[in-house]
This record gives structure tokens, sequence and C-alpha cells, in this order.
């Protein structure tokens, strides 16, 4: 088993950066992937960011390529999402994510442990 709780979420301005974190308790922090997913009002789940085990494999959706970046500490068992230049588009709920396997999956119905979720809003 697996408790994610995410922190950092906030309003911000179109522009403004954010830190979001993601504390893992549980299991071995290194033996399972780990993602970021969101959730915009009246708009499915969708992928953000995935991260591997070891750190060394990642994956973003397209709309955040180069401006977010997902990373993990294992000496404090948590992840983030350092997320820049943002936009009114990326308002939305943020989950963290963590799966039974180590390597990568682009899909959510792959993870089995979720956050709670953090509030992200960016104003025009």
């Amino acid at each position: 088993q697996v408790q994610l709780e995410e922190s950092g979420g906030g309003m911000v301005q179109a522009g403004d950066s954010l830190r979001l974190s993601c504390a893992a308790s549980g299991r071995t922090f290194g033996a399972y992937a780990m993602g970021w997913f969101r959730q915009a009002p009246g708009k499915e789940r969708e992928i953000v960011a995935v991260i591997g085990w070891s750190g060394r494999t990642t994956y973003y959706t397209d709309s955040v390529k180069g401006r977010f970046t997902i990373s993990r500490d294992s000496a404090k068992s948590t992840m983030y999402l350092q997320m820049n230049s943002l936009k009114p588009e990326d308002t939305a709920i943020y989950y963290c994510a963590a799966r039974d396997y180590s390597g990568i999956s682009y899909s959510g119905h792959d993870y089995h442990y979720w956050g709670q979720g953090t509030q992200v809003t960016v104003s025009s």
C-alpha cells in the first residue's frame, strides 16, 4: 500500500510559477512509478507527467512540455511538479498517483494509488 498527500496548489496569475509536492508513505519509495494527473471542470482526467522508479524516465503531455518539470527525491519520499509559465488552461485539480510497478504508464487506469488532489487556479 502507498499513501499519497499533495500540497502546493493555489491561485496564481498567468505567467507565474508553482511547485506541487506529493509526499509518499508505505512501500519503499523507489519501488514504483509515479505521476501527476489533472482534471478541469467538465473535462476528463488527463495525464500531466509521469516518472519512473529511478527518476531517469519521464514523460510529459505536449501541452506542458518545456514549462513543467517532474522529479522525485528518494531521501524525502517526495515527488514534485515544478510548473512555470502557468496558463489559465492549466487550471484544474492536480492529483498525485503511484502504480505497483517500477515502469511508467501513460494511462491513469494503470495507477493504483491516488492522493486527494490539490487545486491550481490560474487567472488571466
